[in-house]
């Protein structure tokens, strides 16, 4: 006979085989939180580059708005 008997081996190979998926889930998994937290980050770069360009192009509005000179009030 073998040193390693069917039964012995077949909990073996069944353990190591569910150890390979978990960690294979697990790999999978992270790659997508990856991808998920990298979409988010460029989605708010995006947003806060069109929130600061807005912004400057209100103060601009604004610093143009006072630069007019005054009316007269009718008298």
């Amino acid at each position: 006979m073998t040193a390693h008997s069917k039964p012995a081996v077949d909990p073996a190979v069944s353990l190591f085989s569910k150890t390979q998926t978990q960690s294979m889930s697990l790999n999978r998994i992270i790659s997508e939180r990856d991808a998920v937290s990298q979409a988010r980050e460029a989605k708010t770069a995006r947003l806060r580059e069109l929130r600061l360009e807005k912004e400057a192009d209100e103060m601009a509005a604004a610093a143009a708005l006072a630069a007019l000179p005054k009316r007269a009030g009718k008298r």
